[in-house]
């Protein structure tokens, strides 16, 4: 991605953060968690991978190709999944995301994508109302409920993996980080 070495280094961190996390919630007991933490660990380190500052790695034209290859895998299975678990709708459009970024940057790597003058493509433009709905929508679902009305479970009920505010954590995260490599592009 284009910009500050600084900041590039940091949605590296914030990514592959999230990616460790997601890693650590593939030992969750329930099937269906472990499935999606592996979906979404896939993602945060392909994204902490494609946000290497370009001032510091330059990765050749091939690399965006893979990059793309892998993650357009990723979104069929996502979509695969879809049909039964409307929430990997939601992996589909992120991993239709990065094939859109890999493929914009294996076309024209030093050009931040084209956008010249003419502003923001459609795509781009629809993936940042996308992923901006997104994230104003997962950061109010971090609200805790039961903290607000003064109940709930205790903390040690369950196991870390298996902790739905770790997992929304996480997607807020990657859909922040999302945010900024499209504007980034």
């Amino acid at each position: 991605m284009h910009g500050a070495v600084a900041p590039g280094w940091l949605l590296v961190a914030l990514c592959a953060a999230a990616g460790v996390a997601c890693l650590l919630r593939t030992r969750s007991a329930v099937e269906e968690q472990r499935r999606t933490a592996g979906d979404e660990a896939l993602m945060g380190f392909g994204m902490a991978a494609m946000a290497v500052p370009t001032a510091v790695l330059a990765p050749p034209r091939w690399a965006w190709l893979a990059y793309a290859a892998v993650f357009g895998a990723a979104a069929l299975r996502a979509l695969w999944a879809a049909r039964t678990s409307p929430p990997h709708l939601h992996h589909a459009v992120g991993a239709l995301a990065m094939v859109y970024t890999a493929a914009v940057m294996a076309v024209a790597p030093g050009a931040h994508g084209g956008h010249g003058s003419s502003g923001v493509p459609l795509v781009t433009g629809a993936l940042l109302l996308y992923f901006t709905a997104y994230v104003l929508w997962a950061g109010v679902r971090l609200i805790p409920v039961a903290a607000v009305a003064g109940g709930g479970r205790s903390a040690g009920a369950m196991g870390w993996s298996d902790r739905p505010e770790v997992a929304r954590a996480c997607r807020l995260s990657m859909g922040i980080a999302m945010l900024a490599m499209l504007l980034a592009l």
